[in-house]
């Protein structure tokens, strides 16, 4: 009996001293935390981390010491560290969309690539912060391209094209997964349909991108023969004929366009080229009649509006002209056509100080194109599969 007595008056002093300790411990995790966060406005990482450490060691379950130390571990490369923390984090608040982006980044440094291939996919949608949302995206394409996953990657490129359209970043990794994309199909479309309208249609973009004209325009011409109805072939073709230096196949091209038309009376290019081709031989009231039919189906069409702006001009309406080409460039700033034709107009009207503002939009943006058409050009050179050297 005393001895029981004696064990139970030592549970008895063990809860008083538990409760004691409980106080005390809130008391010094709090410390903790308040010195945690006055180090990190006073960016001073490490010593902030030892405070988030020293807050866990209190209180295990403190969500915000756990963020924060698993973030601050992350940004110091020590990985393996900091995965745990971000994990539990994670377990409290699963919402938490940039530290799952972290985590995901950290397990594909440890060589976990399925769980940051998941968590990354699952972040990437929800992230708001800019730099964590890059990041976070192209590491996702990093891992979807390594294991040819390019539907997937397409799709993470995308999301970071709508945040940062500009970015060099992911401009690049669109041209690589975009162009690695169509190799893949053409791949398929040879071993699938070899004889095909749609094959030859493929060869013929390729080698119109090589700028083998003739060859691509016998391409077309199999890939119509194979397919008179094949969608978009009649207005592509007309297009290749219409670049050539060659009069003969220039001539050509209207006669495509209109078959384009009539196969699809939607075809919104195919009415602008035609309007095109009329004014350019003054036939400007036929011009107008294509260029509305265009704009009808696609209103604010920039070449369609460019056109009708033309036909305002040469009949003498330059205010009509005015309304359609301030659309363009509001659209679209680097359009050099709108902004030499709205010099001209505003000149004919007799704002000079219009006209010449938008002599200089034009004269900067051509400039700008030049370069990349030089650009573009030596990369053709270079290039061992372009045979023509142009």
């Amino acid at each position: 009996m005393i001895k029981i007595l004696g064990v139970l008056l030592l549970a008895v002093g063990s809860i008083a001293r538990c409760d004691a300790q409980a106080a005390a411990t809130a008391g010094t995790a709090q410390e903790h935390a308040q010195r945690a966060h006055a180090l990190l406005n006073e960016k001073k990482p490490v010593e902030a981390a030892r405070e988030f450490a020293a807050v866990l060691a209190a209180d295990p379950n403190n969500l915000d010491a756990q963020a924060n130390l698993g973030v601050l571990l992350f940004f110091q490369q020590k990985f393996a560290d900091a995965e745990p923390h971000l994990r539990t984090a994670l377990q409290q608040s699963p919402d938490l969309a940039k530290l799952r982006a972290l985590l995901g980044m950290c397990e594909r440094r440890l060589g976990e690539t399925e769980k940051a291939r998941a968590d990354l996919e699952a972040a990437l949608p929800l992230l708001q912060e800019a730099n964590v949302r890059l990041q976070a995206g192209l590491e996702l394409i990093e891992i979807d391209t390594a294991s040819q996953d390019l539907a997937k990657a397409a799709a993470a490129v995308e999301i970071l094209r709508q945040g940062a359209p500009t970015d060099p970043r992911v401009l690049y990794a669109a041209y690589r997964i975009y162009t690695d994309l169509a190799g893949e199909s053409m791949l398929g479309l040879s071993v699938a349909a070899p004889n095909s309208g749609q094959m030859h249609q493929a060869m013929a973009h390729e080698l119109e991108r090589q700028r083998d004209l003739p060859a691509a325009i016998a391409n077309y011409r199999q890939a119509l023969a194979a397919d008179p109805h094949l969608p978009g072939a009649h207005f592509e073709l007309a297009e290749v004929l219409q670049s050539s230096p060659e009069p003969n196949l220039r001539a050509q091209a209207e006669g495509e366009y209109k078959a384009a038309l009539t196969a699809n009376s939607s075809d919104v290019k195919a009415a602008t080229r035609l309007g095109d081709l009329k004014a350019d031989a003054g036939s400007l009231d036929e011009a107008a009649s294509y260029y509305q039919q265009a704009l009808r189906l696609q209103p604010g069409d920039p070449d369609a509006a460019i056109g009708m702006a033309r036909v305002h001009t040469e009949k003498g309406e330059t205010a009509a002209a005015l309304p359609l080409l301030q659309q363009v460039v509001a659209a679209d700033p680097t359009n050099v056509l709108a902004h030499y034709r709205l010099s001209a107009a505003y000149r004919k009207l007799g704002k000079q100080a219009e006209s010449k503002h938008e002599l200089e939009e034009y004269q900067k943006y051509k400039a700008i194109k030049e370069r990349l058409r030089t650009i573009y050009s030596g990369m053709r050179a270079g290039d061992p599969q372009d045979k023509t050297g142009r």
